[in-house]
């Protein structure tokens, strides 16, 4: 009962896409989900062709219910670990037994410890303007500085309203990046931002360390992306010197048998290109599986050829030596 094509590590877009198209190939799939989706604090999720507006639980429970119609084994746990060979270890129940495995277990947003900023994540404070630029459209809107790519980011969040604020915090803005921002019309607060004034449950403002408030309907913020890939480092896969897991377009990684996809080998990855990359990954770990199907196969005929050859040899030999 605990023997798998595959083992699928994560239950998000990415791990659940990958489930369903392998499902359909009528492998033996089971996915494994810890319930923690990196997009929970959200409403809505956005830029996804036909599923623009729905809520993220939606669209995981419809991919849950997919994946269990054609078979799929839907897990609620979390995988502690995974041996080579492949046994996966959960948390609760035993083992599963795997010929391959997909990790999808997504990344961890770092914020900036700023009182106020974690609460409101996902609400009035925001990260992606094509996810949630469009509900804060024509409002007073920020963008906190710090990160290297912030003042880009600015500059981004401002085709979605022409009042755009950025907090300058802790960034060393350059005479370039000055003028950049201001030729955009975008307005340059300095200071450190010492916390987010909330007020019935919704963003009141911005504190500055000097004391001032300026009050942004919702701020944009650039997290530290931290890749949730301890099973792919525990298994020695290769990583780059950001400390990211490579892997080639179809999600292989430089061990054999192991695939990942989604936020846990690609930052960037949003909604919809992540179950695009689960299903990739599937594809590419069908064909896998053929091709050990087809050896496994050719391994087996064999003997039964060579037997069967030897038994053909003999009769014609004796049919000889009778004349026949």
């Amino acid at each position: 009962m605990n023997k798998y094509d595959v083992v699928v590590v994560g239950g998000g877009p990415a791990g659940l896409n990958a489930a369903l198209v392998l499902a359909r190939a009528r492998r033996r799939v089971a996915v494994v989900d810890a319930g923690h989706p990196r997009n929970a604090p959200a409403t809505r999720l956005h830029g996804f062709l036909s599923r623009d507006g729905m809520p993220p639980h939606d669209l995981l429970s419809a991919g849950r219910a997919e994946v269990a119609g054609y078979g799929g084994r839907l897990i609620d746990d979390t995988v502690v670990g995974i041996e080579r060979g492949f046994r996966v270890h959960l948390a609760t129940a035993p083992a599963l037994s795997a010929r391959r495995v997909l990790v999808a277990t997504g990344l961890r947003d770092d914020l900036p410890a700023i009182p106020g900023l974690a609460e409101r994540w996902g609400r009035d404070v925001l990260h992606c303007p094509y996810c949630h630029g469009y509900e804060v459209r024509d409002r007073p809107l920020g963008v906190l500085g710090g990160t290297v790519d912030a003042v880009q980011h600015a500059l981004l969040v401002r085709q979605w309203s022409p009042d755009v604020a950025f907090f300058a915090h802790t960034h060393d803005l350059t005479a370039d990046d000055r003028e950049r921002l201001t030729a955009r019309g975008i307005r340059i607060v300095d200071g450190t931002v010492a916390r987010l004034v909330i007020d019935r449950d919704r963003l009141a403002g911005v504190e500055l360390d000097r004391g001032s408030v300026v009050a942004p309907a919702a701020i944009f913020v650039r997290p530290r992306f931290v890749p949730s890939n301890n099973l792919l480092t525990g298994l020695d896969c290769q990583v780059d010197g950001n400390g990211w897991v490579v892997v080639d377009q179809t999600g292989r990684t430089s061990v054999p048998g192991v695939w990942a996809a989604g936020n846990a080998v690609d930052p960037r990855a949003q909604v919809i290109t992540a179950a695009g990359a689960g299903s990739a990954a599937a594809i590419a770990l069908h064909a896998d599986l053929v091709e050990e199907d087809v050896q496994r196969a050719v391994a087996d005929a064999r003997p039964f050829s060579a037997a069967l050859e030897r038994q053909v040899t003999e009769a014609v030999l004796a049919g000889r030596r009778h004349g026949l």
